[in-house]
């Protein structure tokens, strides 16, 4: 029988609110201090990394580590790992839920298109780089991992959520000791290399831009971008919030559902189905679009379910959850090993996706190269937040299709992308191979990429 005065019945909680306020701490701290603010580090960010400094101090001082104590349940650790796997998939379902009426012409198809390829062909110099290093390394550390700078795509490209993902495929098939920590903290240093590289384009692009941290106050949101015409009500018997929250939460319910059934049929491949939570998310929530679109047009369902402003609320509530909570998961004492490998995995992811997009905007993107650049930088270093964030510093108003072309690429990234998730676990079996085949999948996406400057018409 519980006792409800007992930690264990207050653990989870405990945990949650602990990492709400460190974001409201970090929001405060971004607030009140200058460097902060123009540093452009993501609250996010900020908070996990105030939660690593307390918890050193509290493992100096007693021993201990700290969210493995009784007051958050014996098990914080691990718990802090199971938020950001499941609000990984959370924040894709909520985003995926949004809808658009924007009309798309060739030209613009072609932007989107080029974005995707970008995303993917950035993936693929991060790997290829990346998987050279820790091989090199492996010849000179004994009992190094050598497919450990496969995490650089998972971790600077894709974010928290997917760097541990793997990071946990590799600890727990492979062998890699401290696999997991060693993926998020590859993540974190990609948030550093989007604010320190943002920051200094900023500053050699844009001498005369001034209190760049000076936008926090926007402008006031329209009445029509919170409630579109022949929506539900905003308030009724349910909340419309609470709609929103059922339909991702039985979205990923169903993506569940999905894992568990290829699971049993692919019994050797479970931990790369349940890996790709996320993607199934996206399936299933494209899957339950699906349905709802078809009853509209049967009038079983007469009104708009879905409301685009509380989506992105909630996939934006999930992905700072799933950030603070993976920065704070960050197992320090099982990478004393490991320092002088990741922060030559920082540094040169830094440089390389840096000049790689650099030369993609300039080549492909003329009319808005500034623009372009600045989000795909932040987005492949960090999250799409962080290129929404460098994008405003130039782009406020999102007066170029930089933020539309980061939103639709997602499409032709997932279907070029999705190889590179599989060639992932190869990587541990046989690193050479895999180095192989990532450099030849790079060429070919650069070919596709730049086929308009390859294949000149005449």
């Amino acid at each position: 029988m519980e006792n409800f005065w007992e930690f264990k019945a207050w653990g989870t909680y405990n945990l949650i609110a602990v990492l709400l306020l460190s974001l409201l701490a970090a929001n405060m701290l971004r607030k009140n201090f200058k460097l902060l603010r123009e540093s452009l580090i993501p609250t996010s960010v900020l908070g996990g990394g105030i939660l690593i400094v307390i918890a050193g101090i509290y493992k100096l001082v007693t021993g201990e580590t700290m969210f493995d104590t009784e007051f958050f349940g014996g098990n914080g650790t691990a718990n802090l790992e199971l938020i950001t796997y499941h609000t990984l998939a959370l924040g894709f379902i909520a985003s995926t839920f949004k809808t658009s009426d924007k009309k798309m012409n060739k030209k613009r198809m072609t932007e989107i298109f080029n974005t995707g390829v970008t995303t993917v062909a950035t993936y693929l110099l991060q790997a290829v780089v990346g998987l050279g290093i820790t091989m090199v390394a492996a010849m000179v550390m004994t009992d190094f991992f050598p497919a450990a700078g496969i995490l650089l795509p998972f971790g600077y490209g894709q974010g928290t959520g997917q760097a541990m993902n793997y990071g946990m495929i590799y600890e727990n098939d492979f062998g890699f000791a401290g696999g997991k920590s060693f993926g998020l903290t590859v993540a974190a240093l990609g948030f550093l290399s989007a604010s320190i590289g943002g920051v200094v384009h900023l500053n050699i692009r844009k001498k005369d831009l001034k209190a760049r941290a000076k936008k926090a106050e926007e402008g006031a949101i329209q009445s029509e971008q919170i409630q579109a015409d022949n929506e539900i009500p905003m308030q009724d018997s349910v909340d419309k919030l609470t709609i929103q929250v059922a339909l991702v939460a039985g979205a990923y319910l169903l993506s569940y559902l999905l894992m568990f059934v290829l699971g049993g049929l692919l019994p050797g491949m479970k931990s790369v189905i349940f890996g790709f939570n996320f993607l199934l998310g996206v399936l299933a929530a494209t899957l339950v679009k699906a349905v709802i679109n078809l009853l509209k047009q049967t009038n079983i369902v007469r009104k708009e379910y879905t409301n685009n402003f509380l989506m992105t609320r909630v996939s934006n509530f999930f992905f700072d959850i799933m950030v603070v909570a993976g920065i704070a998961a960050i197992r320090l004492g099982v990478l004393k090993e490991y320092w002088g490998i990741l922060m030559i995995l920082g540094v040169v992811g830094l440089i390389i996706t840096y000049w790689y997009n650099r030369i993609v905007a300039k080549t492909l993107f003329k009319e808005y190269q500034e623009e372009q650049f600045l989000t795909m930088y932040g987005m492949l270093t960090g999250t799409a937040s962080t290129g929404i964030i460098l994008l405003r510093e130039i782009d406020g108003d999102f007066k170029t299709p930089a933020a539309d072309n980061m939103v639709y690429q997602n499409f032709p990234a997932i279907v070029f992308g999705f190889p590179l998730m599989l060639l992932a676990t190869l990587a541990p079996v046989n690193p050479l191979l895999t180095l192989g085949i990532l450099a030849a999948f790079f060429l070919v996406m650069n070919i596709v990429l730049f086929r308009s400057k390859i294949f000149v018409k005449k």
